[in-house]
């Protein structure tokens, strides 16, 4: 069997009851850094006097999901199999989408327990969480992709929930304001331990407030939705395009520039579809 556990975000006692239980019977754990997992076995083992043994550890990130995948056999999960991430839920912005994929194109029983997750404590805390929301995990890390993040989330018509590393935290709470001065943001840093902090203000303020302040740690922010009452999301569809009167070469660019697909294998069907 397969388990998605999630891990403290800081407080041990965020571990669920269940998640221990689990734990303890684990016998594979695939985790996202293997001396993170081992440090943490150790520290619950310790506080909660149990005894989680997992025989064997596999390594399971970002840079090698892929590979994993093709090396694992099905016969693991005969075991009793858990995956984690370095804290929080697994999957969300941390390793193990690859591997919950894996499980449902090849009929492999898991579970997903509910647990620590940093971005729904910041969208809670925030006082922002009307009824809809979008998570947008790590923006792009610098250029005019970045650029292109920040304008696309200040133009959301509801709270945007963003997760940024400290050394660009100043530099995200400054951009938003040359756009938006006014926009209202809410930055927590480490949550759950021991130095969480809580910031709310209008762009401009914040970015003056965070100037100020120690910026090591974790960071989530959550930007309030556009307050434009009659601001519509412009939304273009491949129909829209495909019944412009223009050449097929200027659609087929468009269209490529809509699914980052080949342009040219674009035209290629396009052509065919009009013969």
């Amino acid at each position: 069997m397969l388990y998605f556990v999630p891990t403290p975000i800081g407080n041990l006692l965020d571990i669920s009851f269940r998640s221990l239980e689990i734990l303890k019977a684990c016998e594979v754990l695939i985790c996202e850094d293997t001396r993170v997992s081992k440090s943490l076995i150790n520290l619950l083992n310790s506080k909660y006097s149990c005894s989680i043994k997992p025989q064997l550890f596999l390594s399971l990130h970002s840079h090698n999901e892929e590979e994993f995948l093709k090396q694992i056999s099905e016969d693991l999960f005969q075991k009793e199999v858990v995956c984690v991430s370095d804290a929080g839920m697994p999957a969300i912005s941390d390793p193990g989408n690859f591997l919950i994929k894996f499980a449902l194109e090849n009929n492999i029983a898991f579970e997903v327990l509910p647990g620590a997750n940093a971005a729904l404590v910041a969208l809670v805390s925030s006082g922002f969480c009307e009824k809809e929301f979008i998570f947008l995990g790590f923006l792009s890390n610098k250029g005019t992709s970045r650029q292109k993040d920040i304008e696309k989330l200040l133009n959301y018509p509801f709270a945007s929930i963003v997760y940024e590393a400290p050394s660009r935290v100043l530099s995200l709470v400054q951009d938003i304001a040359k756009i938006d001065a006014q926009r209202e943001i809410f930055a927590i840093k480490e949550i759950s331990k021991k130095f969480e902090t809580k910031f709310k203000n209008k762009a401009k303020k914040l970015a003056n407030e965070l100037e100020k302040s120690n910026l090591n740690g974790e960071w989530v922010l959550v930007i309030s939705a556009r307050e434009d009452a009659n601001f519509k999301q412009n939304t273009l569809c491949e129909q829209d395009i495909l019944e412009l009167d223009l050449p097929l070469k200027t659609k087929s660019k468009l269209l490529s520039k809509m699914s980052g697909k080949n342009a040219k294998e674009i035209y290629s069907k396009l052509l065919l579809s009009e013969n």
